[in-house]
C-alpha cells in the first residue's frame, strides 16, 4: 500500500490560475524535487522552471527573457536561484537562503572542478566543469544585486527565508541590511516536505491574500493558551495553529512587557515553536478587550469585540476541541 506523505497537502485554491517561477540552485535543473513539490501542492497555478545555463550572465539574461514573456505573479528563487531572483525586480519575490557569496560557497564547499547535475536536464547534459574563470563570473554577477533594493516599491516585493541550519549561505545580515523583511525557518540549505510546508506555503499564502486583496477572519491566540506548565506547546497546539493558517490571519497575544527580556523570551518562544505564521504578527498589549478581530484563543475570560474561544474551558478542554470547532465553522 502506497504510503501518504505526512506534509504534503494539495491547496487547489491558492495562487489559482497564476504563474510561478521557480528558479533553480546551483547544479540543479528545472526538473528538481521543489519544482515537484510546488506543483504538487499548488496544483491550479502555472509553474514555470527553466534550465539555467552555467555562466551566470547568460541565466540572468534567460530569466529577464522568461519574465518579459510569462509575466510570473510570484517567483521563487532557492540558493543561487535566490541570487538570480534578487535581480528580477518588479515582481513578487521569494528568496529562500540566497547564496549572494556564491563564488565564495563554491570554493569554500568543494564546487570545483568536475561536477554533476542534481536533477535531470531537458538538454540530457550530465556534468559541467568550474574553474577559476567561472568564479570569476559568479563573483561580478554577484555585484549586481541590492541596486534597486532601497526602493520602496522593491522593499514590498521581497521576502527571504533563511534556514537556521543552513551550513552554506549565510546571508540573513546582508539581506537585512537591504530588505526588511528576513525570516528565519526552522531548516537546511535544501527545502525538504516540512521545511517548505512550515516555512515557505504560510509566505506563499500572504502574497497571494495581497495580491487578491483578501481579507481572512482573524484569530488572536494569547501565548499562554499554547503553552503548558512546563513552558512547552499544549498537545496538538502546533498542528492546530497550522491548520488554523489555512483559513485565518493569525495573530499572537502576550502582555505588554514590563522588562526588555520579557520582549525577547516571549517572541524567542514563538520563533522556536510557532516559528513563521508568528513573523510580524506578535501583538504586545494590556487591553485585550480592545482587539478588533473575530474570535481570541485565551485563558482567560476576556471580554471584547473578538468572540471568545477560552481553552481549558469545559467546551475547550483541549487544542483538539479548538480544531474540531473551526473546522465545523468552515473559515467563517
Amino acid at each position: 500500500m502506497e504510503q501518504t506523505n505526512p506534509y504534503i497537502k494539495q491547496f487547489p485554491e491558492l495562487m489559482k490560475g497564476k504563474k510561478i517561477m521557480y528558479v533553480h540552485g546551483f547544479g540543479s535543473s528545472g526538473q528538481s524535487g521543489t519544482v515537484l513539490r510546488i506543483r504538487e501542492v499548488l496544483p491550479s497555478a502555472i509553474v514555470v522552471a527553466p534550465d539555467l545555463p552555467i555562466h551566470p550572465e547568460e541565466a540572468l539574461n534567460l530569466l529577464r527573457e522568461t519574465c518579459e514573456h510569462e509575466q510570473p505573479d510570484l517567483i521563487i528563487g532557492t540558493s543561487m536561484g535566490g541570487m538570480f531572483a534578487e535581480m528580477l525586480y518588479g515582481y513578487d519575490r521569494i528568496l529562500i537562503n540566497p547564496a549572494f557569496g556564491i563564488a565564495d560557497t563554491m570554493g569554500e564547499h568543494g564546487l570545483t572542478g568536475k561536477q554533476q547535475f542534481f536533477s535531470p536536464r531537458q538538454d540530457g547534459v550530465q556534468e559541467f566543469y568550474v574553474d577559476k574563470a567561472l568564479v570569476k563570473e559568479y563573483r561580478n554577477i554577484a555585484e549586481g544585486n541590492f541596486v534597486q533594493a532601497d526602493s520602496k516599491e522593491e522593499q514590498a516585493h521581497v521576502i527571504g527565508l533563511f534556514g537556521d541550519e543552513d551550513p552554506l549561505a549565510h546571508t540573513y545580515d546582508v539581506f537585512r541590511e537591504h530588505y526588511a523583511t528576513a525570516i528565519r525557518f526552522h531548516g537546511e540549505h535544501r527545502m525538504n516536505d516540512q521545511s517548505f510546508m512550515h516555512a515557505v506555503m504560510p509566505v506563499i499564502r500572504w502574497v497571494d491574500d495581497r495580491q487578491e486583496g483578501r481579507e481572512r477572519p482573524i484569530i488572536y491566540i494569547d501565548i499562554h493558551a499554547l503553552k503548558d506548565g512546563w513552558g512547552k506547546p499544549q498537545s496538538s497546539a502546533q498542528k492546530t495553529v497550522r491548520t488554523l493558517l489555512e483559513r485565518y490571519q493569525l495573530y499572537f497575544t502576550a502582555e505588554a512587557p514590563a522588562e526588555a527580556q520579557y520582549y525577547v523570551d516571549i517572541n524567542a518562544w514563538l520563533y522556536q515553536y510557532i516559528n513563521v505564521p508568528a513573523y510580524g504578527h506578535t501583538i504586545f498589549t494590556n487591553q485585550k478587550p480592545l482587539l478588533y478581530g473575530d474570535y481570541l484563543i485565551d485563558t482567560e475570560k476576556t471580554e471584547g469585540m473578538a468572540t471568545l474561544i477560552q481553552a481549558g474551558s469545559d467546551t475547550f478542554k483541549t487544542w483538539d476541541d479548538i480544531a474540531e470547532y473551526f473546522s465545523r465553522l468552515g473559515g467563517q
